[in-house]
């Protein structure tokens, strides 16, 4: 069973990255691990994920559905531009705001930090990743209970980036989801749209005879580069998708 508790990100200590830099930021729910190619200055992202969570925060004071609903929502014309980025990638997914809050936060973090000059982030938030590089990049997939993919990764060239990728689980970590899948990797330019579709992708997913049913709704969905779909034993793949030990 799922908690709503605070569960370890063990898979950072994983992180390999010699020529980076790492930093640790938390703002509330918000637990950011970010790498760049020069020291980060903490205040500044400080700064920045306050300013996201308040304009957000704010909203919801206005219209309590944006956080509680699980299905798209229309949202004022003055609404922070954070606030209609998710509110669009959800309804293009057909799911809650709130399902693309984590990739909303690194992507507008990500642009921030190109705009102060860094050319290497890797912003990882909760298993959403906002990502842009310079050389090849290993993002490796963490999916649970299924031993068999335990090993497997990622090779995230420059040229696709700034790329979104976004990870959602029914049997890893506290986010709600309705289905059993052990891991939903979307691939898409922008993280917030990446993050809503592995929430509605990995909604479907309860066994694997819907492998086949929840890799063509994200083929459907446009923005969408690629999608990985795991449950216990079972994978399928689709789109820009390169595989590296």
């Amino acid at each position: 069973m799922k908690t709503n508790k605070y569960q370890r990100r063990f898979y950072r200590e994983w992180v390999k990255s010699k020529d980076l830099f790492l930093a640790h930021v938390v703002e509330k729910e918000t637990d950011l691990q970010i790498l760049t190619d020069r020291t980060i200055n903490k205040d500044f992202v400080q700064g920045r994920i306050r300013s996201y969570r308040r304009e957000i925060e704010s909203y919801i004071s206005k219209d309590r559905k944006f956080l509680t609903t699980l299905r798209p929502i229309q949202v004022g014309f003055n609404a922070p531009l954070i606030v209609k980025n998710m509110a669009q990638a959800a309804k293009r997914a057909g799911v809650g705001p709130m399902a693309s809050v984590a990739g909303a936060i690194a992507q507008f973090l990500g642009r921030a930090l190109v705009k102060k000059g860094y050319r290497e982030i890797i912003i990882e938030n909760g298993g959403d990743i906002y990502l842009k590089t310079r050389k090849p990049r290993k993002i490796a997939i963490y999916a649970g209970r299924s031993k068999l993919f335990k090993k497997l990764s990622l090779k995230i060239k420059p040229e696709d980036t700034p790329i979104g990728i976004c990870t959602s689980s029914g049997s890893v970590g506290h986010s709600l989801s309705f289905g059993l899948a052990d891991a939903v990797v979307i691939l898409s330019k922008d993280a917030s749209l990446a993050d809503a579709v592995a929430t509605a992708s990995a909604n479907q997913v309860r066994s694997r005879k819907d492998l086949e049913k929840s890799i063509n709704f994200a083929k459907s969905i446009k923005g969408v580069l690629g999608a990985i779909i795991i449950i216990e034993n079972n994978f399928i793949s689709w789109g820009k998708i390169e595989f590296t030990n």
